[in-house]
């Protein structure tokens, strides 16, 4: 049964998932070939999972934020990224596609063939990744290395500047990583832990029941990378892989016993 809003969707509602949009149609727009902007249109006309502001559901809020991106800059997403982020932290490595000529460094993804091996996994893109995609998803889509990835999680550490450049103000990213989960919400089921802008953040060592510091954020990407970043500590935990598909338990697994290992070598 349908019901009427209670209440407008905010960006407040799109950063932090409680929008109340779920992520069944997105993928289906990126299998047409849908630009963002055809494809928000069409997800505004499907109704809601939850009320906005109701309780956090993982969705296509950062999608619609990448369209937001497109018409408050008044440039596509992919050039957004290349000129206010990319090129000023000099990730020589990031896009949407992989250009022909860096066709040898791309990994081959892989999956569990069911008897404790790996075999040949799902491709990222449906089409070529060699190609432009049509639809430029603003909550993932992206290629890149470990290298630049560490630039760009190093740049969140330092409160949002890297190497003299500075995209994000001290007190922008202080409030990325607080707590963003409606009053009551118990932290997010796979994980355990809260949700603030666009991450999630260990709110209270106590939910978690592993070592760890307050106020640690982060997330992961649709091939099994995780990355989290300890203020606290100065420390960021990045684990690079091509493990598609995988069911989000056994994300969360191997990025515990990465970091649990990491933080028990700690001594001072």
């Amino acid at each position: 049964r349908r019901v009427g809003l209670e209440r407008p969707i905010t960006i407040h509602h799109l950063l932090t998932h409680t929008s109340g949009f779920d992520y069944d149609y997105v993928h289906t727009a990126a299998g047409e070939g849908l630009t963002l902007e055809q494809y928000l249109p069409r997800q505004c006309q499907r109704p809601l999972r939850l009320q906005p502001g109701r309780q956090w559901l993982y969705g296509a809020s950062t999608d619609i934020l990448g369209r937001l991106i497109e018409v408050v800059s008044g440039m596509p997403l992919d050039a957004f990224f290349q000129e206010r982020i990319f090129a000023p932290l000099g990730m020589t490595d990031t896009a949407f596609w992989v250009p022909p000529a860096k066709a040898d460094r791309l990994v081959e993804m892989v999956t569990h063939d069911g008897a404790g091996g790996l075999a040949p996994g799902e491709p990222l893109h449906r089409g070529s990744i060699f190609e432009k995609p049509a639809f430029l998803s603003g909550g993932g889509g992206l290629v890149s290395t470990t290298s630049d990835y560490l630039r760009f999680s190093l740049m969140l550490l330092n409160g949002g500047a890297l190497d003299g450049v500075r995209l994000l103000a001290p007190k922008t990213v202080e409030l990325m990583r607080a707590d963003h989960l409606p009053a009551g919400q118990p932290p997010l089921d796979h994980n355990r832990r809260g949700f603030g802008l666009g991450v999630s953040v260990l709110r209270r060592l106590g939910e978690t029941q592993q070592v760890g510091s307050v106020g640690e954020f982060g997330w992961g990407g649709a091939a099994c990378t995780q990355v989290w970043i300890d203020p606290a500590e100065r420390m960021v935990t990045l684990m690079m892989s091509q493990l598609r598909p995988t069911g989000i338990v056994g994300i969360f697994t191997i990025m515990d016993l990465v970091k649990q290992a990491a933080y028990q070598a700690i001594l001072d």
